[in-house]
């Protein structure tokens, strides 16, 4: 059984048009002289209890609706005139009675209506009497139908009400998609801006460092290499050739060589090591936390965020010691790379190119970089990015 209550009504409609036809009965009877004592006690009463109608909850307006179509029945057998005032209890009905009980509720407010307007029908004979229960068959008539059509308007507020929402949901279902479609439609220009730069490295960085290892390879077998240059020459073909598979990694979108075979630790160690062979610097590397799953375009971007920063220190820094660690956090790896350099003021100067691309890359994987730095006081790089969630694998 539906039980709906209807929508809470304007409250002026329950207040100033039942209580405003009351005063002008109580008026109109009392200046025609046909109020009595007992029926201006019955209007107070009424009053009264038509104030709980819509001062109370509604668990207590069927108990109270009944009383007030009872109080009307009254008020018209004292006076007809008072007919006029079933307009309130229809309100009454049809703004608080829940369905289906506001069909009765209505069908009782008709009798009273229908009483008030055979008042004048003499009742002495049976055609009287037939005149009377024809008016109040009409009024209930009318007045359930009435019900009916308003209930049938209900439902299909209530339907487009529900509609609405559906519409709404799926506005925001569209939304998504298109947000998740131009994500994808970004990311399918970033794979194409891609593959145009391993196409511009293979044809230009690849080529150029294929050149410069045979020129040397070409020196070395000739002998011209004097012995006073031998060091930096090996290590000048060394970074050449690394240069060079690095560079061929990228054409072919593959991870770095030591993130092939070794985890992260392992990687940013043997990087530290060949740089500081290189540089003659001493670089320490260290991890702590529990290792956790990092999606492997993290690792490479983390690595590369470590070897740009050990290539900076080299070339800016005139640092006497570095040290590289890599921390496991509750959430995210940190990755920290400290000097005791000449460092620089962090505000005073744009990031230079390097900076920049340590930086993109980081937030690319929706993380962090921070520089802390200030002359003579050495430099610090954060790098902070997301870990996968536990359980996933890199």
């Amino acid at each position: 059984m539906d039980a709906t209550v209807s929508s809470e009504p304007p409250r002026l409609l329950v207040t100033v048009v039942p209580y405003g036809l009351l005063g002008l009965l109580t008026v109109y009877t009392a200046a025609s002289g046909r109020a009595t004592v007992a029926s201006l006690l019955l209007c107070g009463l009424t009053a009264v209890w038509m104030l709980g109608m819509f001062a109370w909850r509604c668990a207590y307006r069927s108990v109270l609706f009944v009383g007030l179509v009872l109080l009307t029945g009254l008020l018209v057998l004292g006076d007809p005139a008072f007919g006029f005032f079933t307009t309130a209890a229809y309100i009454y009905a049809f703004a608080f009675l829940p369905w289906p009980w506001r069909v009765p509720g209505v069908a009782a407010v008709a009798v009273v209506a229908g009483i008030a307007q055979a008042s004048s029908v003499d009742k002495g004979d049976a055609a009287g009497w037939t005149i009377t229960a024809t008016i109040i068959a009409i009024n209930m008539l009318i007045m359930t139908a009435m019900a009916a059509v308003l209930r049938r308007e209900e439902r299909v507020q209530a339907d487009l009400g529900r509609a609405n929402e559906l519409l709404t949901a799926s506005i925001a279902e569209n939304d998504e998609l298109h947000t998740r479609l131009l994500a994808q439609a970004r990311e399918a220009g970033i794979l194409q801006e891609r593959q145009r730069m391993a196409r511009e490295i293979h044809d230009t960085v690849a080529q150029g460092l294929t050149g410069i290892i045979a020129q040397m390879r070409a020196a070395e077998q000739r002998h011209e290499v004097p012995q006073e240059w031998r060091r930096p020459f090996d290590a000048v073909t060394r970074l050449a050739r690394e240069s060079l598979t690095e560079a061929r990694r990228s054409v072919d979108a593959l991870r770095p060589e030591t993130l092939a075979t070794v985890r992260l630790t392992g990687a940013l160690s043997e990087a530290a090591e060949r740089w500081s062979a290189l540089h003659g610097l001493p670089v320490t590397v260290t991890t702590t936390g529990t290792p956790r799953p990092v999606a492997p375009d993290a690792e490479f971007a983390l690595l590369r965020t470590a070897q740009e920063a050990l290539a900076n220190i080299a070339k800016h820094a005139e640092a006497t010691r570095a040290g590289v660690t890599l921390s496991y956090l509750g959430d995210e790896v940190a990755l920290d790379v400290l000097d005791d350099g000449s460092g620089f003021a962090v505000g005073g100067r744009s990031e230079g190119h390097g900076l920049t691309i340590m930086r993109q890359r980081v937030e690319e994987h929706g993380g962090t970089l921070r520089i802390e730095s200030e002359p003579g006081a050495g430099t610090g790089i954060s790098a902070r990015i997301p870990l996968l969630p536990t359980g996933s694998q890199p």
